[in-house]
């Protein structure tokens, strides 16, 4: 790989490959503001990145900085190996990821007009209209203000005034929220990992045997809420109705467990903070050895293995005995 200090355009094109940006790809003046980045592959740029549009035609590939595109920015379907955007991603327009062979990396939140993403993972939030996700892994939250669909994920938590859902998904947090009532294909299936024992699943042990996932029925299990907005005259604003999905209601369980004995805070905390830590942790196995390292790959990894039914979580037993409830509230 080639060192470069300055990036040279030749109408208002810069093109990569094989190469290591030391600087930051940023306008000087207004004339600069139309410049197109395209991406060969093999390269990492250690500044922040601004342009019209960029392109990424293949991996690898890696942003150490914030990037920004003025329309669009674009991961070739067929892009192989692992693009990494370590930093924030925005863009006025759409950000389209939709790869097939290769692994798409957001370090930090995504915040677009459109979100198309296939086989990425984002260890923040997506902010945006319209997102469509397939096969991918949110560590935060979806927080779309037009329409959501999901197919095969695994998401923190969504918020979408209209949500639809296809095959198998999860979610890490104990509620989500829609305006309209979840739109689902017959067979389509929405679990909660709140209760699950990701820990002993990423260290290779046995869960716990109270712990694991619950099957959410999502389309008779909602509870409607009005949320009262109390800006305007009299403190009277306009109200909007939810449809509520959580588990909080359902699991008697869980105030019988221990939730800290799960680790799913490390190993979420651990992907969503990505480079910003300072080092890298590891869990204690059983025996006092310890796990792999809480990176954000090796956290990625760990969830598409879940996707992918490589790592099978097991099923919540929601049988309680009297005496062990009794036990646990003396």
């Amino acid at each position: 790989m080639s060192e470069m200090k300055e990036v040279r355009f030749g109408d208002n094109l810069a093109v990569l490959k094989d190469n290591i940006v030391k600087t930051s790809i940023l306008p000087s003046k207004a004339s600069e503001l139309n410049r197109n980045i395209k991406l060969q592959g093999n390269v990492v740029i250690e500044g922040g990145v601004y342009g019209s549009t960029i392109d990424i035609d293949n991996g690898p590939a890696t942003f150490k900085g914030a990037v920004y595109a003025n329309q669009e920015l674009h991961v070739s379907n067929e892009s192989k190996d692992v693009v990494v955007f370590e930093k924030a991603v925005a863009t006025s327009g759409a950000v389209n990821a939709f790869v097939t062979a290769g692994r798409v990396v957001f370090g930090a939140d995504v915040n677009a007009v459109s979100v198309k993403l296939k086989n990425c993972l984002v260890a923040g939030s997506i902010f945006a209209a319209e997102v469509f996700l397939e096969n991918c892994i949110v560590l935060g939250g979806v927080f779309a203000t037009k329409k959501l669909e999901l197919r095969n994920t695994i998401t923190g938590t969504f918020n979408s005034p209209e949500v639809h859902i296809y095959e198998v998904n999860y979610l890490l947090y104990p509620s989500a929220f829609s305006v309209e009532p979840i739109h689902a294909l017959p067979g389509c299936l929405l679990y909660n990992l709140a209760l699950a024992d990701l820990g002993a699943l990423f260290k290779g042990q046995t869960q716990m045997p109270e712990s694991g996932k619950i099957k959410m029925d999502y389309q008779h299990d909602s509870q409607r809420t009005v949320l009262k907005d109390p800006s305007g005259e009299d403190g009277l604003g306009a109200n909007t109705i939810v449809n509520s999905y959580s588990i909080a209601a359902r699991v008697l369980a869980a105030d019988m467990m221990n939730l800290e004995k799960l680790e799913n805070h490390f190993i979420i905390s651990a992907g969503s903070l990505g480079s910003q830590i300072l080092k890298n942790y590891t869990l204690v196995k059983e025996d006092g050895s310890q796990s792999e390292e809480l990176t954000l790959v090796n956290v990625a990894d760990f969830f598409f293995k879940i996707l992918s039914g490589e790592l099978e979580v097991q099923d919540l037993n929601s049988e309680v005995s009297f005496s062990d409830l009794k036990r646990a509230f003396e």
